[in-house]
């Protein structure tokens, strides 16, 4: 089962607020049983609200495979920077 999103929660709390509130203001109950079915009703509301709230759809990417291409040939390497390369650090510095 998946986790209620955000605006889920949002909508379901918002619902169960006003709908005890306005149902306590309406009916002017003050027993006991009339607010637990008044409180009762309220959080099914808010539950069927909460539940029917569109849950985003999770995309789907398309992953695309590279296009075939020819083999990288190295390049050559020039035979001076090999040299310089191949020489100690010492000699460089003196030179």
């Amino acid at each position: 089962m998946p986790r209620p999103t955000a605006a889920q929660l949002a909508y379901g709390s918002c619902t169960v607020l006003f709908s005890t509130l306005a149902m306590l203001l309406l009916s002017q109950t003050s027993s006991g049983v009339g607010i637990a079915v008044i409180a009762f009703a309220a959080l099914a509301l808010g539950l069927l609200v909460a539940m029917t709230v569109p849950i985003p759809k999770t995309r789907v990417v398309a992953v695309r495979k590279p296009a075939r291409t020819a083999q990288a040939v190295p390049a050559q390497v020039p035979a001076t920077v090999g040299a310089v390369a191949s020489e100690p650090v010492h000699e460089r510095a003196a030179s």
